[in-house]
């Protein structure tokens, strides 16, 4: 049988990686600039945990782990025989996967909060696996950027986390990034004001549908939930606003005008938006998208999404502000707010557009080549002198032919070989070959040094 992998991972070679790591330096460079110090969960939590944090969609997309040993010897035939997957799950698993980093982050500010100072900053760069159908720039096993702050209502902290989000972009070379923005409040007062303020959660989750199912696929979703038609119809002036930010404000204080609710949501964004147009921007866009919703249940205030302009791509980032998240553990009154980095996204995005072209290799910068016992041993001494400098060195293990040597340079693009025989031992040089130009140099110890690591 041939070897595979799951569906929805991936393996990466050494020149992948070497991107995905440059985008990791930018991102947690940037993070740490801001104040964020980081922390890190195990990848599996108590199932108790995470399930019922993310909405009925969410719970379906969680990996379950099932419990060692015997774990069907606790099942009895009659819960056996219902055949009821929802029941029967929690009988045999008690672990899963985390879904993301934000619930497990909330689970070690409760366990910790006597530890930790307020407000607590911390960022966390960790895989997440969801049970999702894989497609372009979805996958089973990604990562997670994350930062947030917590023990703070302040929105000061929304205002730098867009801040926060222009400057790794811009970092990145990504131009023209556009961070969407909208407040739960609103999405809450919107669901009042139609009369569908029961089924909140569903409103959101439909609506946050927007952009892949068009007005008419939302509003089938919606009746699905039995909203009603007179709902719908109050709906759909939503759907029709435009304008600026602020002309898009103003026309929506006249439509949420009965919901205090609403107005507090339209007063925060207000607050927001004005502060970052009065501080600007690198190279990112701020836009009020009052359909946004992004149907987690744990959000309260500010909503953001990111999305890149010059690709056809989703979102390469996301997140909000979640005033109760810890009480769900049992610690209330702690107010939370985080954003998260799409890793993988990101990097199709900087793929497609060709912003990998100045990315720092890993592999060797020069390679000695093996002439035998006697070079090898003289070549040693210099290898670990150039290791010591911070040069990226190695020697070929055994004296093949010299073809064989060349060419296992060129296929990992070695960009430069030395070759020391018995003239070079006797001058006490080495001959440094530039691959690219094919330009060869005698040259001492300190000179090699100096040439390879200008």
């Amino acid at each position: 049988m041939k070897p595979s992998i799951p569906k929805g991972t991936r393996d990466f070679s050494s020149a992948e990686l070497a991107k995905r790591n440059y985008i990791f330096d930018t991102i947690k460079r940037s993070f740490q600039l801001f104040g964020f110090e980081p922390i890190e969960t195990p990848s599996f939590e108590n199932s108790s945990t995470l399930m019922g944090k993310y909405g009925e969609e969410g719970d379906r997309l969680i990996f379950k782990i099932l419990n060692s040993g015997d774990f069907l010897r606790k099942v009895d035939d009659e819960l056996y025989q219902q055949k009821d997957a929802t029941k029967l799950t929690a009988r045999i698993s008690e672990k899963a996967l985390r879904y993301d980093l934000t619930v497990p982050f909330a689970r070690y500010v409760v366990q910790r909060q006597n530890e930790i100072s307020f407000p607590f900053k911390r960022y966390q760069i960790q895989p997440v696996w969801r049970a999702d159908r894989p497609q372009k720039g979805r996958f089973r096993e990604f990562y997670q950027c994350d930062a947030d702050v917590v023990g703070s209502d302040s929105l000061w902290q929304e205002v730098e986390f867009v801040q926060l989000y222009d400057a790794v972009f811009s970092d990145l070379g990504l131009k023209g990034t556009v961070i969407k923005m909208n407040n739960r409040k609103i999405l809450s007062g919107i669901a009042e004001i139609i009369g569908a303020k029961d089924k909140l959660i569903d409103f959101t989750v439909a609506l946050d549908k927007l952009d892949k199912i068009g007005v008419e696929g939302v509003l089938k979703e919606m009746r699905a939930k039995e909203i009603s038609e007179e709902a719908l119809d109050r709906l759909m002036p939503l759907f029709d606003l435009k304008g600026s930010n602020k002309e898009q404000l103003d026309a929506l204080k006249d439509l949420l005008a009965e919901s205090e609710e609403g107005l507090k949501g339209i007063e925060e964004l207000s607050f927001v938006i004005e502060q970052v147009e009065q501080l600007g921007l690198k190279s990112s866009v701020l836009d009020l998208d009052l359909t946004l919703a992004r149907g987690l249940n744990y959000y309260t205030g500010a909503i953001f999404e990111v999305k890149a302009t010059e690709v056809q791509m989703g979102s390469i980032g996301g997140g909000g502000r979640y005033d109760d998240l810890t009480g769900i553990f049992g610690l209330k009154g702690i107010s939370g707010v985080g954003i998260s980095f799409g890793l993988d996204r990101i990097y199709l995005v900087m793929e497609e557009l060709g912003l990998f072209s100045n990315t720092p290799g890993s592999g060797p910068e020069v390679l000695f080549i093996n002439f035998g016992t006697e070079e090898a041993a003289y070549s040693m001494k210099a290898l670990k002198e150039l290791r010591n400098a911070g040069i990226r060195a190695e020697m070929y293990p055994s004296s093949a032919k010299l073809k064989k040597q060349m060419n296992y340079a060129n296929n990992r693009s070695i960009p430069y070989v030395i070759l020391v025989g018995q003239e070079e031992m006797a001058e006490g040089v080495y001959k440094l070959k530039n691959m690219a130009t094919g330009e060869q140099n005698s040259c001492n110890l300190n000179d090699l040094i100096r040439l390879i690591g200008s």
